[in-house]
This record gives structure tokens, sequence and C-alpha cells, in this order.
């Protein structure tokens, strides 16, 4: 069955840069929507970043507006999220998720990844 398996977290300083990936497996990935969401300690899990099938149309949560851009490379089966001039509050875990042909904000997608730790020092 389909899964997805996120990559590219760590500890970066406030200021700086990391760009996570997700890998798709099992799944016809041109036909995906792909999200990312995130989720502090204690706190819900919230829409951060989304792309379209092919990649025209993107959505973001005006919490990282300017600062994160998601990508996508049907190719690789691989999506992208590049996050700069990190913040302290950036810090989460992190989700990859699919679903077929629409994009949402909300959490209704089919296939979610473990997550992948991003810390940010201030």
């Amino acid at each position: 069955q389909g899964k997805l398996v996120e990559s590219g977290g760590g500890e970066v300083q406030a200021g700086g840069s990391l760009r996570l990936s997700c890998a798709a497996s099992g799944l016809t990935f041109s036909i995906l929507a792909m999200a990312w969401f995130r989720q502090a300690p204690g706190k819900a899990r919230e829409f951060a970043a989304a792309i379209s099938m092919s990649g025209s149309t993107t959505y973001y949560a005006d919490s990282v507006k300017g600062r994160f851009s998601i990508s996508r490379d049907n190719a690789k089966n691989t999506v992208y999220l590049q996050m700069n001039n990190l913040k302290p509050e950036d810090t989460a875990v992190y989700y990859c998720a699919a679903r077929h042909l629409n994009i949402v904000t909300d959490d209704r997608y089919t296939y979610w990844g473990q997550g992948t730790q991003v810390t940010v020092s201030s």
C-alpha cells in the first residue's frame, strides 16, 4: 500500500535553513496533491504548505509564507519543503501528507508519513 517517508529534519539556529524531503512509494504520485503539516508539543497539527498534482499551484499558511517553499519532482516521486529564515516558533514535527486530486488545507489527507523533527534554537 502507499507509504510516505520524510527526511531532512534536524537542528538549526534561528535564521538558518533546512530542506525536508518526502518520498512516496506504492502510489501513483502524479495524481496526488501533496502537503506538509507540522505539530508542536502540546499543540494541534496545523497546515503549512500544499502543492497541486502538476506543481502549478501552491498554498501556504500565513505563518510560513515568504519563508517556506514547497516543490515536487514527479519523476522522483518526491515532494520538498525548503525552509528559510527559520524561527524558534517553527520548531515542530513535520509531516508529509498526500491525497488524490485536489489540494485541501485541512487534515483530510489519505496518506501520512511518520514525521521528522525540526528544532530551531534561538
